[in-house]
């Protein structure tokens, strides 16, 4: 190719990336702030701060309060994959919004918890139920139909949200406790998704293909959307050997990332530090989360992304080896920190984008849910593995060995994917 053809073709190529966000920004806005306020980061990033009230209120162990996460997290399992064939079926617009309302309502019936440990579980589980629908599944399809040239930074500004509201969520939580106690927290935070996030999604939120009014309408308009789309459906891609690495990389990844982070607060205090180090500390989660989503969309889009992965990966683990030691320094505790929250701020585009590459758009929705229902087994079942391992052995060196162990098998499975798969119309 000449150097005019090639300066042509970059700038063609340029020229698609920005008239593809001019046409698809409001649905990147709209998709940061439903996945930021819905059902993955908000009971994850708050649960630490409200367990130790609970704990005084009722006195439950802190590691029964965390059974919470993996409830929600059998819950998702079997919602997710639920969730990704009704946007499929209806659209992913309605499903998100009938979600992020029940999402909101199921998080302020926490503040109405009697003492009865039943109950709270009960109410993790139908929470995980109703508001599936505002996991990334349904916002990315949206995201993900309307980019192909800026794909992966479109995702990356979408699940933005995540690490914006993780950071911020922290000590606002804290604030909302101390000034008017953790019942009033769950209701403010719980209406949130309302007041932020459905107005914008109702407006600003759209998936492409055709709109139809009628139940009769929707099959018709479902059939034409699935045949006219490429790529796999649910059921091939059970039978690829790719979906199931896939899956492997994602339960290891997201143990290893997952369990640390509402962990966190604990682990720099049994690690020494002082209360002041812990909070600043703590607050570089949410930070680097955003880096990793803008860094880590950027790569995907110029690179081989399960090679970028292996490197974004790759790094947490020693962050892990390091923690599990001990004797940190601030500075070094910092960099472990930022590293773990960096790789946290890629999970999820990264998900997105590899199904979306390898599966094609056809099932996406349901590939993207049924693989995110292994991605939510790690997240759910880490925090509990951490709390069961201090309440027993008063450190958690051996279970972030464990994490540094999960990561890089992970990372190093998602290198045996190959090229990207193309289907044809």
């Amino acid at each position: 190719m000449s150097d005019t053809a090639e300066a042509l073709n970059v700038s063609t190529h340029k020229a698609a990336g920005y008239s593809e966000f001019r046409r698809g920004w409001p649905v990147v806005v709209a998709s940061m702030f439903g996945i930021g306020l819905g059902l993955s980061p908000v009971p994850f990033y708050t649960i630490g701060m409200l367990a130790p009230e609970l704990n005084k209120a009722f006195g439950w162990e802190f590691g029964a309060i965390m059974i919470g996460l993996m409830i929600m997290t059998l819950g998702v399992l079997v919602a997710s994959t639920v969730v990704g064939y009704l946007g499929d079926r209806f659209g992913v617009r309605r499903v998100a919004l009938i979600s992020v309302v029940l999402f909101a309502l199921s998080f302020m019936a926490f503040s109405l918890s009697n003492g009865s440990i039943v109950l709270f579980y009960i109410n993790w589980g139908v929470m995980a139920l109703v508001g599936a629908g505002t996991l990334p599944v349904t916002w990315t399809r949206a995201v993900n139909n309307h980019f192909d040239t800026r794909k992966g930074l479109a995702l990356g500004f979408s699940l933005l949200g995540t690490g914006i509201f993780g950071f911020l969520i922290k000590p606002f939580t804290a604030w909302l406790i101390l000034a008017y106690g953790w019942r009033t927290a769950y209701v403010v935070i719980g209406m949130l998704p309302l007041v932020l996030a459905f107005p914008i999604a109702f407006f600003a939120f759209h998936d492409l293909g055709a709109k139809s009014d009628t139940a009769d309408e929707r099959r018709r308009a479902s059939a034409a959307r699935t045949l006219a789309t490429p790529g796999m459906t649910l059921g091939q891609a059970l039978k690829s050997w790719r979906y199931w690495v896939l899956a492997f990389a994602f339960v290891c990844v997201s143990f290893g990332v997952g369990g640390p982070i509402p962990n966190m607060e604990n682990i720099l205090k049994v690690a020494g530090f002082t209360r002041e180090d812990t909070v600043s500390l703590v607050a570089l989660i949410g930070l680097s989360v955003i880096a990793g989503r803008i860094v880590g969309g950027w790569l995907i889009d110029r690179f081989w992304a399960p090679g970028v992965a292996f490197v974004m990966l790759s790094l947490p683990a020693v962050s892990c080896w390091l923690m599990a030691d001990g004797g940190m320094t601030v500075p070094a505790a910092g960099a472990a920190i930022f590293l773990i929250g960096f790789a946290a701020g890629v999970e999820y585009d990264l998900m997105a984008f590899l199904v979306a590459r390898y599966f094609g758009m056809k099932g996406y929705s349901a590939i993207y849910g049924s693989l995110y229902g292994f991605f939510a087994l790690g997240a759910g079942i880490g925090p509990v593995v951490f709390g069961k391992v201090f309440d027993k052995t008063g450190s958690y060196g051996p279970v972030l060995g464990t994490s540094a162990a999960l990561l890089m098998a992970g990372a190093i499975s998602l290198l045996f994917l190959g090229r990207y798969q193309r289907y044809e119309r």
